[in-house]
């Protein structure tokens, strides 16, 4: 029988289900009878519970099961018989009227929608470059050398100077009173690595053991602490210690020490170009990917679906909680938190999914399984056992899909990139790890 869909608004349709009460009934007295088998009740041997006790105690539940389960399979078939592509769950109300010996429901729904998409080759994108300079590869051993540094204890008359740990003893006041974290017995920080706020490290710039001195400090407005952004401290701090780095030399050593295969300076170079180079180019991926997405969705023309959108929102607001509680923070679970705060953010996941899912199925962009190779290959070389990453998502259906998931993304990207008026620019690469840094 022809199904009648009824378009209510944009997306929204409503189909009307019918299910005979005959058939309700036997399914529930089948269900009812299953159910006695293994009831339990006092005064009653399992198995011998009387069905009018069943009936009473469980028939509404099974009803209601049964219902549900009637109205599933109604659903499913109306919509593929009138070849509907359903986006979320229905929303089934029972009608007052209905036939006789029948039971009647209004299925409301939305449907995924008609994707138009516009001419690409009229929006501007820009691409983005990026080389890894000598000046990057040397900052990056400075960085190494850093990580391995070790410390002595500086004469008692010398000066704190930059590079060195100093441990100091400090009390801040604001308007004579002490607040919250403003005070620290045996504190140690590296002078000149911006650990503490320029004001603070030009204090004790200079100073020597035992010395003590007194100075004002005016917390910036954007402080993370909020009780004194702002606000003018005074401090006193104490000088319990001063000691002189010592930074390992950048030699075959140096580089043996670091596990690299060839242990040499050159070799150890090598390694760290090819390390920053491979972080270059996923940075400069993410970047051309956002550019694109956003010019992908600039040409789209689409009506959201409102179930997509509310579900998307709500699997955020569970990412926002997962956060807060790795973040330590008790009790996130039950924190008052709206789903409509990230609706805009839902909305654009939403839009963006749907013109993707709608460019693969058109220009056919499939992961093919080559490219999910090639990733893979690529991602373990970061690793020292490479194969045993590359068996370990090999081994697992979810990883694997999240790797189809990028390498779709990154042929999407590919592709709009290849359609539009490109305007490449060259980024630095302090500039493009800043910028990713904070984004």
């Amino acid at each position: 029988m022809a199904v009648t869909v009824e378009t209510l608004e944009k997306l929204e349709r409503r189909i009307t289900l019918t299910l005979p009460a005959s058939g309700i009934g036997s399914e529930v007295e089948q269900r009812l009878k299953k159910l006695a088998r293994t009831v339990k009740a006092d005064g009653f041997r399992p198995g011998k519970v009387p069905m009018s006790f069943v009936a009473s105690r469980y028939g509404s539940s099974v009803q209601y099961e049964v219902i549900n389960d009637k109205l599933g399979e109604a659903f499913a078939k109306a919509a593929s018989e009138a070849q509907l592509r359903v986006a979320g769950v229905p929303s089934i109300a029972q009608k007052d009227s209905a036939a006789e010996g029948e039971l009647a429901f209004d299925a409301t729904f939305e449907v995924y929608p008609e994707i138009k998409l516009g001419d690409l080759a009229a929006v501007e994108v820009e691409r983005v470059s990026s080389e890894v300079t000598d000046e990057a590869v040397d900052r990056t051993v400075d960085i190494l050398r850093k990580q391995r540094r070790s410390f002595a204890q500086r004469a008692a008359d010398a000066a704190a100077q930059d590079g060195d740990r100093v441990t100091i003893d400090f009390e801040g006041k604001i308007d004579g009173e002490p607040f919250q974290g403003g005070k620290a017995e045996a504190f140690q920080f590296q002078l000149g690595e911006g650990q503490m706020l320029e004001a603070f490290e030009k204090a004790v710039r200079g100073m020597k053991s035992g010395e003590s001195k007194t100075f004002p400090l005016a917390f910036p407005e954007d402080y993370h602490g909020k009780d004194v952004a702002g606000k003018e401290a005074d401090f006193l701090v104490t000088v319990k210690k001063i000691e002189a780095q010592h930074l390992p030399e950048v030699n075959d050593a140096f580089a043996k020490q670091l596990g690299i295969k060839e242990a040499t300076v050159e070799g150890l170079r090598a390694d760290v170009r090819k390390n920053l180079e491979r972080e270059v180019k996923f940075r400069v991926l993410a970047r051309n990917k956002a550019a694109a997405m956003d010019a992908l969705v600039k040409v789209a023309e689409l009506d959201l679906p409102k179930a997509l959108v509310a579900e998307e929102a709500n699997r955020l607001v569970g990412d926002f909680r997962e956060r807060l509680k790795a973040q330590g923070l008790k009790d996130a679970d039950k924190m008052p938190v709206q789903a409509e705060m990230f609706t805009p953010q839902a909305e654009r996941r939403v839009r963006l999914g749907l013109v993707v899912g709608e460019l693969v199925r058109t220009q056919n962009l499939k992961a093919k399984p080559e490219q999910l190779q090639a990733h893979i290959e690529e991602l373990s070389q970061s690793y020292e056992k490479p194969a045993d990453v590359m068996r370990w998502y090999l081994s697992d259906r979810q990883r694997m899909q999240e790797v189809e998931a990028v390498v779709i993304e990154n042929n999407v990207t590919d592709y709009v990139l290849s359609q539009v008026k490109l305007v490449d620019k060259a980024v630095p690469f302090d500039e493009l790890m800043a910028q990713q840094a904070q984004g």
